[in-house]
């Protein structure tokens, strides 16, 4: 019996928990919300093992925050973002100690782009058609700079014969770079750590220390 007794309390105890943290997970949602009313799909979570430290303390300690589709202000583009923030202030204005936010234009949007012809993700680079025949093939890798995205050749094929990159006028590298130059405008407090490419589409990386959840809609 006492066996049954402690195995119904930890189970209810279990259960509780889970309902406390829907709760404060829905907290979080509704904050993003707030910051990101353009948001579309978002969802919150965080460790259990943080859960009595965030019902006792000012800030949550730590949590991931998956937003499914989200339109950029500076376009029409659609881009999915992926959040882990540590340290989050329950005060107002909302203030997270550290955040790492990964932001996903589609691959379809990559790929159909009017900069490039007949392109396609293959691996880590962005393969294009060379010439209005498709004589030839290149692959470019995505580059930031200077709040700037661009394209650089890693390598290209002609005829079936590849030449290194290195050999071609920098006026081309030049060329290709002016070509697909895209400005970008980062919320304050953040910067790009890493651009990638996948078959999930470009992705960029981005990390900032003491910033307002609010920053990321005056852009975002």
């Amino acid at each position: 019996m006492k066996i049954k007794f402690w195995v119904v309390v930890i189970f209810s105890l279990f259960v509780s928990a889970i309902g406390v943290e829907k709760y404060a997970s829905s907290k979080i949602v509704s904050g993003v919300e707030r910051a990101l009313p353009k948001a579309k799909g978002v969802s919150a979570s965080f460790p259990l093992s943080d859960l009595p430290v965030n019902l006792i303390s000012n800030s949550i300690k730590s949590a991931n925050i998956k937003i499914e589709s989200y339109k950029l202000s500076a376009s029409a583009t659609d881009v999915s973002l992926r959040i882990s923030a540590a340290d989050i202030s329950k005060s107002k204005p909302t203030l997270v100690r550290s955040l790492d936010v990964t932001a996903t234009i589609p691959e379809s949007t990559i790929t159909n782009s009017p900069v490039f012809e007949s392109a396609q993700i293959v691996g880590n680079a962005l393969q294009v058609s060379l010439g209005s025949a498709g004589l030839g093939e290149a692959l470019l890798v995505p580059k930031f700079s200077d709040n700037k995205l661009f394209f650089e050749l890693k390598s290209f094929s002609l005829f079936g014969n590849e030449i290194p990159s290195s050999s071609l006028p920098r006026e081309i590298q030049e060329q290709i770079k002016s070509q697909s130059s895209q400005s970008f405008s980062l919320p304050k407090g953040l910067k790009v750590v890493s651009v990638s490419l996948s078959s999930k589409g470009l992705s960029f990386k981005l990390h900032g220390d003491n910033v307002r959840l609010g920053n990321l809609g005056s852009v975002f």
